[in-house]
């Protein structure tokens, strides 16, 4: 192996340097790494007709059963807060890592890894502490507008001058900017985005942070050290040691000093410079798709030990939101008496990744055969549970439930995508199936009897 100092290495380093400088300083494309920032991916990664036109609508994406006469009566959508800046625990990293590389890396000579270690300076301050970005209030400016579009007897002006229409969101602060911005995008669509919009939401931590409230999962997976012991092993197993290796010693440091969660700043430096400046960062040229692939999944073994299948109390304590989203539809989908009010014809609830992976979990959906682990990485590059495509920025699960022939029929869609139901063979199955598919939630599913409570503990940490 090259010394990090050797005649040898700083000849590489130049060359290296060099061939990529050119490339930086003349090309604004995308990063070929930025499909594998798990939950920090920008959504137009998953969604890549957004590249062209950030207000394209796939309408082919509705498919009530053309021969029925389908008409959408109501729209829930469960929505991903837009882009944010790191958190104070990230931004912490990041100014320890640049600090690092501008103290103790031996110097470059020359090109974008002279400018990383000489020039750029980390602009993060705490303050930022995961709040919205311009791009994450366009995001949610943006799907209201697509939805209003695809949707437009719901998401109607009277409907939501009229309060018809509901929007609840989590108290942090990235959710009520997400669900503002929300608001303003379908005023944008009706043509009033010059007017201030009249926001209306109502917070509801109960319903879009229901994990902190739950007491087997705070003490069973969020307090518990073993609970994330794959995440763990993989984090200083053979497949991160490499990329250490590898990165350390183009930077110029020892390997003991860039740590796993320092690479990993690193890497999140690339996606943050990405999603937030839309700027290919100098960081971006320090990882290829193969390092990339590692760190993500990395991030996937801990969203599905804290988050999904690892525990199974981490999807049991969705149940609120799961109960909250079918009694919604039981309302809209039920034959109304003349007397009675109408149904609301959407309900928009904004909150976090750890909102949607739970409920995602509880439905059965992205369930692959075998378990990540940390010793089964090199098999589980087709593996379904991959969250840079399940829940990046601005992920949305929404479910449409349309008024049909044969009787009220339910379509599904992620991120504006369709996907069905496990073990439903239709694209908009009639509702009473989807209903006695999941039959013993709806039968059961009791938060207290599967939290034991609530507890007034230290909830889980915010970094989605």
């Amino acid at each position: 192996m090259l010394s990090v100092s050797s005649p040898a290495h700083r000849r590489l380093l130049a060359g290296l340097s060099l061939l990529l400088a050119r490339f930086y300083c003349c090309s604004a494309a995308v990063p070929n790494i930025a499909a594998y920032f798990g939950t920090k991916t920008r959504y137009e990664e998953v969604n890549p007709l957004l590249l062209r036109d950030v207000l394209a609508v796939n309408a082919s994406a509705l498919k009530p059963p053309p021969t029925e006469g389908c008409s959408p009566v109501h729209l829930t959508a469960v929505v991903r807060h837009g882009s944010r800046y790191p958190t104070v625990k990230n931004i912490r990293r990041i100014n320890r890592l640049s600090e690092l590389v501008r103290t103790e890396a031996v110097r470059a000579p020359g090109g974008w890894l002279l400018d990383l270690q000489n020039r750029w300076e980390s602009w993060y301050t705490e303050d930022m502490d995961g709040q919205l970005v311009a791009k994450g209030r366009e995001e949610l400016q943006q799907l209201a507008r697509r939805l209003a579009s695809l949707f437009p007897s719901l998401l109607s002006e009277d409907n939501v001058r009229k309060r018809m229409v509901s929007f609840v969101s989590s108290s942090k602060h990235r959710c009520v900017s997400s669900v503002e911005a929300f608001q303003e995008g379908l005023q944008q669509h009706w043509g009033h985005g010059d007017e201030a919009p009249d926001y209306s939401h109502r917070l509801d931590d109960e319903l879009m942070r229901f994990f902190e409230r739950c007491r087997g999962y705070v003490e069973g997976v969020e307090n518990n050290r073993t609970a994330l012991l794959e995440v763990e092993k993989f984090k200083h197993g053979e497949q991160m040691d490499a990329v250490r290796r590898k990165i350390a010693e183009t930077l110029g440091l020892p390997f003991h000093r860039l740590t796993p969660d320092l690479l990993e700043a690193a890497f999140f430096l690339c996606s943050y410079e990405l999603s937030i400046k839309s700027v290919h960062s100098p960081w971006c040229f320090l990882f290829n798709e193969n390092d990339a692939k590692v760190l993500e999944y990395k991030s996937d073994l801990k969203q599905y030990w804290k988050r999904s299948y690892g525990h199974a109390i981490s999807s049991l304590s969705s149940c609120p939101l799961f109960h909250h989203v079918f009694r919604t539809l039981d309302k809209a989908g039920r034959p109304r008496r003349s007397t009675e009010a109408a149904p609301e014809p959407a309900s928009i609830l904004v909150g976090h990744a750890e909102t949607l992976l739970p409920l995602l979990s509880l439905l059965g959906l992205f369930k692959d055969k075998t378990p990540p682990t940390a010793i089964n990485y090199q098999s589980q590059h087709g593996r379904t549970f991959q969250t840079s495509r399940i829940v990046p920025y601005a992920a949305n699960l929404l479910l449409v439930l349309y008024d049909c022939q044969r009787g009220p029929r339910l379509q599904m869609l992620l991120n504006e995508t369709p996907l069905r139901f496990p073990g439903l063979p239709e694209d908009a199955p009639l509702y009473r199936d989807v209903r006695a598919a999941y039959r013993h939630l709806l039968d059961g599913c009791d938060f207290h009897a599967e939290c034991e409570g609530r507890t007034g503990g230290r909830g889980p940490s915010t970094e989605l």
